[in-house]
């Protein structure tokens, strides 16, 4: 009799732990799929407010290099236009990163980084552990009480 019931509370054990195991993976994947979605939708932020910027910048760039080319014509300097040339860098760059192959670029060599490179992405001093966690906490706690 009593090898039937450890025999049944084996199996229900068995069963539960596969349950919390299975549970265990869809929380993982939610999460998982949760942090992607944050991470596209923070970029396609970030490459909305690039565009956004670039209007306005644009605007800006067109109006001082009419006005610059305008007045160096005009007082016959032609260091006046010289202001062109960086701002003509930073548009080009903006204009890459908003409708251009920058991000594409980046994250070809991020790729490249990670597969080839990857001593380069490790913390000084190795990962954090634990116990240095815990170490930090105690010199830096005024309520520490030694168990």
């Amino acid at each position: 009799m009593g090898f039937v019931f450890s025999k049944s509370m084996n199996d229900s054990l068995k069963a539960q732990q596969e349950f919390m195991l299975m549970n265990s993976r869809l929380q993982l994947e939610r999460q998982l799929l949760m942090q992607n979605q944050m991470r596209e939708r923070q970029t396609a932020i970030q490459i909305a407010w690039t565009r956004e910027f670039l209007k306005y910048f644009g605007t800006f760039f067109g109006l001082a290099a009419v006005g610059l080319t305008a007045g160096a014509i005009k007082k016959k300097n032609p260091g006046l236009i010289l202001p062109i040339v960086p701002l003509s860098f930073i548009f080009a760059y903006q204009y890459d990163k908003g409708y251009g192959t920058l991000l594409q670029r980046i994250k070809s060599e991020a790729e490249n980084i990670l597969d080839t490179q990857s001593t380069l992405l490790e913390l000084p001093k190795g990962p954090l552990t634990y116990e240095d966690l815990e170490k930090i906490r105690r010199s830096q706690s005024k309520f520490f009480i030694e168990k």
